[in-house]
């Protein structure tokens, strides 16, 4: 008896297929990016059921606009994670943002599919070390702005309101950080589709 090795699609194909209207694709894509977009949702809002409601959200929107997502502008896992991202401070504000439930996020690390190959495990692992690397090579005023809006989900009116900084400064410093992250993660970021 032979096994046959399990090939993972990569997200860009599975998009294509997702576009034509093949249900497995997305089931597909689900299995391979949901822990991500998840956790992004509850790291956001801070709360199980809006976090597992909007990450559905996420996945029928890209059902929806499989066929005008375009593979040049962005990954399809960076796609993913900004939708995510978006929807959950739209749900924030929706039920009023300052009132948002306190969890422990220790939590949010047991909800995290243990599943991950050794080989995935250590990839993330290393990512996540450069990300880490190229956050630290940023000035403090720019590291800043980012970890308020991508990581505690503020939006740029709230990252600007909790500085005391014009919405214009906190915009060109998220823009700047941003930039600054892509031209040093550049290299490093090819290939990263999972």
């Amino acid at each position: 008896m032979s096994v046959v090795p399990h090939v993972r699609p990569n997200h860009a194909e599975l998009m294509r297929r997702i576009a034509a209207g093949d249900p497995a694709a997305l089931s597909d894509l689900y299995d391979l990016s949901s822990r991500y977009v998840y956790g992004i949702c509850l790291k956001v809002l801070r709360n199980h059921a809006d976090a597992e409601e909007v990450t559905l959200d996420v996945y029928a929107q890209a059902w929806r606009q499989a066929s005008r997502f375009d593979a040049d502008r962005s990954e399809p896992l960076s796609w993913l994670l900004m939708l995510a991202r978006s929807r959950a401070i739209d749900r924030l504000r929706a039920r009023g943002g300052v009132h948002r439930h306190e969890e422990d996020f220790d939590q949010a690390r047991d909800l995290a599919s243990p599943l991950l190959d050794p080989e995935a495990g250590t990839a993330l692992a290393q990512r996540a070390s450069t990300v880490r690397a190229a956050l630290a090579c940023l000035p403090a005023e720019q590291r800043e702005v980012i970890e308020l809006a991508y990581f505690q989900g503020l939006t740029h009116t709230e990252v600007a309101e909790k500085l005391a900084q014009p919405l214009g400064t906190a915009k060109s410093r998220i823009r700047l950080a941003l930039q600054r992250l892509r031209q040093t993660l550049g290299p490093n970021a090819e290939g990263w589709t999972t």
